[in-house]
């Protein structure tokens, strides 16, 4: 099903939106589009739609099972804005989001489905998740000019952190069960990446409902939604594995040519697993065993 806007697929495919997961993906240029895509079907949402210029092609049985939305520009404030609209359309729905080149990985996605996880996480009386944006590099740059490889991927295994997150309208006190969190690239690389786009958590996991909205800095208008766990016990996290910033890193003309290689002595092969991000504390099961 092919929508030639996001008006028409609003007016149009409210059918779309009736029952979650539903995952909603932005399309920024043609890497690894089909793999994203087929990733996140096995992982069990009940529809992915697929938010991209009409240019760019799409497998056949992809084109076949996937919901299409022509959107020439899917990044930045015109994305944030797509999913604010689709919030405001499918209350109740659990929704995701996230960019081709990224792959979400939850634990013990190998046998449990996405749905499954999400009523676990309902059923403790959280209606978001925390995910950690995980950089994922080809090892060798000489041969993956994009510095985009699955069969050859690497990730950082440690230089990870944490910050407070204060709050403004508190006298800059800490806000309560929010972090800021660091690491990977962004990190490694921060002289080439702005300020406001270093950190790597994000609300990309969370049930729609009136009122709630979308902030560029992928968190929302609710502050409960912005906390990584209850007030009671630790939850369930997840990860977003991402080819994204080595991408645009290897792509930037202000950057390409200071950057050889990413890999460095905390570099492992990613193993495509949920036991390596959870080994490797990227993310937790909570209470969920």
């Amino acid at each position: 099903m092919t929508y030639d806007s996001l008006p028409a697929f609003l007016r149009d495919g409210a059918v779309h939106l009736a029952k979650g997961p539903v995952a909603l993906i932005f399309i920024e240029d043609e890497v690894e589009i089909d793999t994203t895509l087929r990733h996140h079907q096995t992982l069990g949402f009940m529809k992915i739609i697929v938010f991209m210029p009409a240019a760019f092609p799409l497998s056949d049985d992809l084109a076949k099972t996937v919901v299409r939305v022509t959107m020439e520009r899917p990044t930045g404030q015109p994305m944030i804005d797509a999913i604010n609209k689709i919030i405001a359309s499918a209350p109740g729905i659990w929704l995701y989001y996230c960019f081709n080149g990224e792959y979400l990985f939850y634990p013990f996605c190998e046998t449990r489905s996405i749905g499954e996880m999400a009523t676990f996480h309902m059923e403790e009386r959280r209606f978001s998740m925390l995910t950690y944006v995980v950089d994922l590099y080809a090892s060798d740059l000489s041969g993956h000019s994009n510095a985009v490889s699955l069969d050859d991927a690497m990730l950082d295994k440690s230089g990870y952190y944490a910050l407070a997150r204060p709050d403004p309208d508190n006298h800059d006190h800490p806000k309560e069960r929010q972090l800021d969190f660091f690491g990977g690239l962004r990190w490694r690389y921060e002289e080439h990446i702005p300020s406001e786009r270093r950190k790597i958590d994000r609300m990309s996991l969370f049930q729609a409902k009136p009122g709630l909205e979308l902030r560029p800095d992928f968190t929302f208008n609710d502050e409960e939604m912005n906390t990584y766990s209850c007030e009671w016990h630790n939850n369930l996290t997840a990860a977003v594995c991402s080819f994204r910033t080595a991408k645009a890193l290897k792509t930037n003309p202000g950057s390409t040519f200071d950057i050889h290689s990413f890999r460095w002595h905390n570099s492992v092969p990613f193993e495509w697993h949920s036991r390596q991000l959870l080994d490797l504390g990227l993310m937790e099961p909570g209470q969920w065993f």
